[in-house]
Parts: C-alpha cells; structure tokens; sequence
C-alpha cells in the first residue's frame, strides 16, 4: 500500500506540474508587448494605424545595399514581443516590398518575437491564383509558401482577389473586407435618386450582389471580351440603367480600361452618371490618364495602397482611409477577441464612434 500511495502522489504531482507549466504559456501572448514596424512599401498607412492604437511604430532601417539586395535592421529588441509588419506587397515595387516583409519576419524571427503577423492590406500576385493555360505558374501559392518559411504565424488582409487564396496558407489568414466602408460612402451618393450596383465583369458579380442586398438596390451586370490581358475589346450590359446613378463596384483597378468602357456603356444606355467604387486602386500605366478621358464622375479607392500622387495628379481619385479598420483589426488580434464584427457596417461605426471618443 505504501508504494502504491507513493506512486499516485508521484502521478498528481505530475499533473500539478503540467498544469502550472501550460496555463501560463498559453495565455501570455496576450500580455506580450504590442510593436508595430513598417517596411517602405507604405509608412504613411502604418503611422496612421500607430496613431490609432495610441503606439509608436517600431525603429528599423530598411534599405538597399549598393549592389540593389534588400537591408533590413531592426534597432529594438523584439524578444518576447507581439510584433505586426505593416507591409502591402503592392505596386510601384511589388518585388523590392515582399522581400522587404519577408526578410523583416526573418529578423523578428531570429529576434526571439513571441510572435509575427504581417499586416498586408493589399496582397500582391493574388490575380497569378490557378493555372489557366500550359506551363503557367500559380505565384500567389508560391507567395504564401514563402510567407510561411519566412516565420510569419499570421497574415491580415483585406479584399483578397479572390478568397481561396486563404487555403494557400497553413497559417491563420483574416481577409477582411473593404465592404462596409464602401456600403457607407455609396449612401452619401445622390440619396434623393435611383442608384443601381453594376458589376463590371462576371467575376465580381458575388460581391456586387452583397453591396445592392445591403442597400436593397437593383443589380446589373456588365460582360466584358478580352482580346489579352488588359486589353477589353466589346462589353455587354445586362439590367436596367435608364435614368439612374451607377456604381461600378470591383476589388482591383489597374489600368482602368475595364472601367472607362463601362462608364461609356452605361451612359450610352442612359444613365444618369457613372461612379466607380475600387478596394486597391493600383492605377498602373495610362490609368490616370484613362479615368480624365473617361465618362466617370469620380473613381473611389482605398489607401491599402499609396494614393498621394494618384489623388495630386487626378482629381477624380478620392480615397477611403481603411486605417481604423486596421488598427481594431490588430487590437483584437492581439488581445484574442473575434474580428467578425469588423465584416458588418454598425460594428465599423461603433468602432469609428470609439475612435473619436478617444480623440
């Protein structure tokens, strides 16, 4: 009997040990140092959601040697530290910033941080996501791997191209959606008039349809051919435009071609006026130009990618800061809340609320 009692104390202050052991480990995360850093793909975002979560950005000097390979040091310790990389792999250097995420979480890595989320609002080579022809490479899979080996424990985005890109990651991935902002600005727009949602292409017609059941408008949809990539060469409409204000509503412009020829269907068919309404407004090569020419009031975007220069030489690009958004992203992320009620419209304005109590 006296072994057999020595052998069960030995086995409860076993479990004792264990539970001691765990419970901290498991809960400290939380308690670990918010830091936020920024590479130079967009440091205007990251000091805009510092100043909303009420921190300083981290200091690092991100760089290039002489001979162009990417530098990146990081001037604080990071050991134990909740660290968030605000980086978007976007234009005009989409190459030079992803490497400047990676080899950033590398260094966090190999600075002991607890752990790494990169904040990346508009996710480059997401359009490169299945093979459609022979021989062609699915990069954002590749992209992803390489996020993963990098160190990074968790990616935040907002809008993905399309939303199976989260099964590319073996990492937690929040797409969050620019939808609620948009929604919001669509009811400043002429609200004693008939409006109707217009998707430009068959491809977004599911998110088209979630902005009109939202505001109880109609849908009409817009079928574009390509000769080849970039290049639309004939587009037809489908629904009703007479006599109303149109929203085109996407998730990507590049070089606004798709866009110009929809503004000019539209108003062939008799629409009153033509908005368009963008998550990344990439706004590459004659795209400027382009929306000037073209028959559209006023093309919305937000900034998950640099729009300071695009708004200076165009006067029709107007911008919705998605840096609120962001930064409750990345509060709750760090303190283990849910971020589901960043996905419906009166959460974003409870929190926009709380955001001006603050200030």
């Amino acid at each position: 009997s006296c072994v057999t009692e020595t052998r069960y104390q030995r086995r409860v202050r076993g479990r004792k040990k264990i539970k001691t052991t765990l419970t901290p480990t498991r809960m400290s995360i939380h308690r670990a140092p918010l830091k936020l850093f920024s590479g130079n793909a967009h440091p205007e975002l990251a000091r805009s959601i510092a100043q909303v979560l009420g921190v300083e950005l981290g200091e690092a000097i991100v760089g290039k040697f002489s001979n162009g390979e990417t530098m990146v040091e990081i001037k604080e310790s990071a050991r134990d530290c909740d660290v968030f990389i605000i980086q978007p792999t976007c234009n005009p250097n989409v190459n030079d910033n992803l490497m400047e995420l990676l080899i950033m979480a590398d260094a966090m890595k190999r600075a002991s941080a607890r752990r790494i989320t990169a904040v990346v609002p508009c996710f480059g080579y997401a359009r490169q996501d299945k093979k459609d022809k022979s021989r062609a490479p699915i990069t954002g899979k590749l992209v992803s791997n390489l996020i993963e080996t990098s160190g990074i424990d968790r990616v935040i985005t907002v809008d993905l191209h399309a939303s199976q890109i989260q099964g590319f990651f073996d990492i937690p991935v929040d797409n969050l959606f620019a939808e609620p902002l948009l929604v919001k600005y669509i009811k400043k727009i002429h609200p004693d008039k008939d409006k109707v949602i217009v998707s430009p292409d068959a491809g977004g017609v599911k998110r088209a349809k979630a902005v009109a059941d939202k505001l109880n408008l109609d849908l009409a949809i817009i079928h574009k051919e390509r000769k080849r990539a970039n290049q639309v060469s004939g587009m037809i409409l489908v629904g009703e435009v007479e006599k109303k204000v149109c929203i085109l509503i996407d998730d990507m412009a590049d070089t606004c071609g798709t866009l110009k020829l929809a503004a000019s269907e539209l108003k062939e068919k008799g629409a009153l006026c033509v908005y368009a309404l963008v998550t990344h407004g990439v706004l590459s090569g004659p795209a400027l130009t382009l929306l000037s020419e073209s028959d559209l009031v006023e093309i919305v975007v937000t900034n998950s990618i640099p729009q300071t220069e695009n708004v200076k030489q165009c006067s029709k690009v107007k911008v919705i800061d998605i840096a609120p958004m962001m930064s409750e992203a990345i509060r709750r992320t760090h303190n283990g809340e849910s971020i589901s009620v960043l996905f419906n419209i009166s959460g974003l304005a409870e929190q926009e609320s709380t955001n001006n109590d603050d200030h």
